[in-house]
């Protein structure tokens, strides 16, 4: 039985580098997967997957799978979206339509909360409806798990804003919900 699974983490956390694992994985044992991505993180080029340790693939956007037949969905054996946070509620409806009716698995891999800790609507939805829920651990310069995605600039941590910003790790860092609340970009072991 198919499954809607929903793999989270925090920046960092090797999301990225996951989605194009689980990809090869597939590809490697003969079985036909549709890579793809949201529509908004075109940081690395329109339709590509770049992870920071270097793996990249080429692969669709999610609107183009939304906008396939189920025909053409049914010829692959998974289906593997990154950047899942920026999908919509209806978006990650069609994904879940993939599970259930044309019985093909889908892994979405992507942030679940913002720089506020506030979930994107595609992470909520996934919340609510996916099968099974997975997180990807990083830690916080301190070695505790992080869990909060804080965006900062010359003047530190940033509190306001629009919640999609697109970056890396010059405008993001992943901290414990302590040094998150705190402010605390680095401590004395980065110092």
């Amino acid at each position: 039985m198919a499954k809607l699974y929903y793999y989270y983490g925090a920046m960092g956390s090797s999301k990225s580098a996951n989605a194009l694992m689980a990809e090869y994985n597939y590809a490697e044992r003969g079985q036909k997967v549709l890579l793809g991505k949201t529509n908004i993180d075109t940081r690395d080029g329109e339709r590509i997957i770049r992870s920071r340790i270097g793996l990249q693939k080429e692969c669709v956007l999610l609107s183009d799978i939304c906008a396939m037949a189920d025909e053409e969905i049914r010829q692959y054996d998974a289906v593997i979206v990154d950047e899942i946070q920026f999908a919509t509620k209806d978006q990650i409806d069609f994904l879940a339509h993939i599970v259930d009716d044309l019985n093909v698995p889908v892994l979405c891999y992507g942030l679940r909360a913002d720089f506020q800790n506030n979930l994107f609507e595609g992470s909520e939805r996934l919340i609510a409806i996916c099968d099974e829920i997975k997180e990807i651990k990083t830690v916080c310069w301190c070695g505790k798990k992080a869990i909060c995605n804080a965006r900062y600039n010359k003047n530190g941590i940033v509190r306001e804003g629009t919640q999609i910003m697109l970056g890396a790790n010059d405008e993001y860092i992943a901290l414990c919900r302590k040094h998150f609340l705190e402010g605390k970009l680095y401590g004395e072991k980065q110092k």
